[in-house]
C-alpha cells in the first residue's frame, strides 16, 4: 500500500509515533488490512485500523472488524484456569487427573496443571494427527491428548505447544467447570467487559461476519515447512522434518482447516481459533492488570503469578530460546514486549496482544496479512518501539 494509505481512528497526544509506525506498516511492511489499539491505565490512548477487511478484497477495514487472531488466543485462554485458581476452584500444583481421571493414562498421574500452562507437560504432538474433522468436534481433541504418551517427562523441559495445549486447557477447563473454555470466555471474560471477541464465533455472530463482521484472512496453510523464525541451520532443519517435534507438533491437526471456513469459526480451539478486534485484544490485557470501566480480572497475586518465569532457555518445538510464565509467553529474544515485565501472547504471523503492569499499557494488534513468523512479527514489534518512544517523550 503506498503512501496514501488512509489511516482511521485516533491516538491521544503522545502517542503520535504510534499512528507514524502504523502508517509505514502499510507503506513499507506490506500490511493490507490492520488495527491496533493500546489502553494506558485502563484508558484507549491508540484506536487506529486501515486497509480493507478481507485479504482479498476492496471492502475498507472498519471499526470494529474482527480476524481470526492464531495463537494470540492462548493468552485470552489462559485466563481461564488462573482465574479458576484465583477463586479457589483449580490447584495449580494438583496432578491434572486430580480434575480429569482418564487422564492418567501412559503414566502421566503426576504431570500438573502448571505444566499445562508453562508447556512443560510433555506432550505437544500427537501420534495419530487429527483430521480438520476430528478437531472441530469439542471432545476429540481433548480425549487424543488425554490418550497420548509425553514426549519427555514431564516437568523435566520445556516446548511450545502449539495446537496440543488448547485440548490440554478445554479438558481440564470442562471437568472443573462443566463448560467449554469458549462458554466460558464468553460469559466471564468477554460480556462483563464487552468485548468483540469470541471462541467459537455463534451463529449470529457468523451471519453478521458473512455482512462483514469478520474479515478474510490469506495463508490458511498449516504453519509447517517454510514457516522460520530466524535464518538459523537447526531451525531451519527442524521446520523442514517431517519427522521432528517441530513439525509433528505444529501438524498435530492434518492438513490444517480452512481459517475462513464458518465451521472452523464456529468451533472452539483455545490455541489457535480465537476471533477478536484489536481493541478487545487490548482490553482484555488492560483488565489482567487495572480496572476497565469498574472490571478487572486479575488481582495482583494472580498478575504475579502469571508472569513470574517458568520455562526458559532452548524450546523443544520453536528450537529458540523462550520464556514462560503460566499461560503467557514473557519478555524475550523471540518475542520481544514492551519490557522485561511484560507477558502476553502472539499469534503466528502477527496478532499480538500483552500487557506491560509497570507502565499500565495493554497493547492488541491484528491483521490478515499473516506472516510466515511465529513470534517478532516486524510490524507488530515497530508498534512496540513506537509505544516504547511515545512513553520516553521521544516521539
Amino acid at each position: 500500500m503506498t503512501a496514501d494509505v488512509r489511516i482511521e481512528g485516533s491516538v491521544a497526544e503522545g502517542f503520535e509515533p504510534v499512528r507514524a509506525a502504523f502508517v509505514r506498516n502499510f507503506e513499507t511492511r506490506g500490511d493490507r488490512g490492520a488495527a491496533v489499539a493500546v489502553y494506558r491505565d485502563g484508558h484507549k490512548v491508540v484506536d487506529l485500523w486501515a486497509g480493507t477487511r478481507d485479504i482479498d478484497g476492496t471492502e475498507p477495514w472498519r471499526r470494529g472488524t474482527a480476524q481470526v487472531v492464531r495463537s494470540a488466543t492462548k493468552g485470552v485462554a489462559a485466563a481461564v484456569p488462573l482465574l479458576l485458581h484465583q477463586r479457589g476452584d483449580l490447584d495449580l500444583d494438583a496432578p491434572v487427573a486430580a480434575y480429569w481421571p482418564e487422564f492418567k493414562a501412559h503414566g502421566k498421574e503426576r504431570l500438573l496443571v502448571r505444566h499445562v500452562l508453562n508447556h512443560r507437560s510433555g506432550l505437544p504432538l500427537l501420534d495419530r494427527p487429527l483430521t480438520p474433522d476430528e478437531a472441530l468436534d469439542p471432545l476429540r481433541g481433548p480425549a487424543a491428548v488425554a490418550a497420548q504418551a509425553p514426549v519427555w517427562e514431564p516437568g523435566t523441559d520445556h516446548g511450545y505447544h502449539a495446537l496440543t495445549y488448547g485440548w490440554l486447557l478445554d479438558g481440564l477447563v470442562r471437568r472443573v467447570t462443566g463448560r467449554g473454555t469458549g462458554e466460558w470466555i464468553a460469559a466471564e471474560l468477554a460480556r462483563p467487559l464487552g468485548l468483540d471477541l469470541w471462541l467459537g464465533l455463534p451463529a449470529a455472530e457468523e451471519a453478521a461476519a458473512r455482512a462483514g463482521r469478520v474479515g478474510r484472512l490469506d495463508d490458511p496453510e498449516p504453519p509447517a515447512g517454510g514457516l522460520r523464525m530466524r535464518p538459523k541451520r537447526s531451525v531451519t532443519a527442524a521446520y523442514d522434518d517431517p519427522g521432528s517435534v517441530t513439525r509433528r507438533a505444529f501438524g498435530a491437526i492434518t492438513p490444517f482447516p480452512d481459517q475462513n471456513d464458518p465451521a472452523y469459526r464456529a468451533a472452539a480451539l483455545p490455541a489457535t481459533n480465537g476471533i477478536a478486534t484489536a481493541d478487545a485484544l487490548a482490553r482484555f490485557y488492560a483488565a489482567l492488570t487495572g480496572e476497565v470501566d469498574g472490571v478487572r480480572l486479575f488481582d495482583p497475586a494472580t498478575t504475579a503469578v502469571a508472569r513470574t518465569e517458568e520455562s526458559a532457555g532452548p524450546d523443544r518445538v520453536l528450537v529458540v530460546g523462550t520464556r514462560f510464565g503460566l499461560g503467557y509467553m514473557l519478555h524475550g529474544g523471540a518475542a520481544p514486549l514492551l519490557s522485561p515485565g511484560s507477558f502476553g501472547h502472539p499469534g503466528r504471523g502477527g496478532a499480538l496482544g500483552f500487557a506491560d503492569p509497570e507502565s499500565g499499557i495493554a497493547f492488541g494488534y491484528v491483521t490478515n496479512g499473516f506472516r510466515g513468523t511465529v513470534t517478532a512479527d516486524p510490524r507488530a514489534q515497530a508498534l512496540i518501539r513506537a509505544v516504547r518512544a511515545a512513553l520516553s517523550g521521544r516521539g
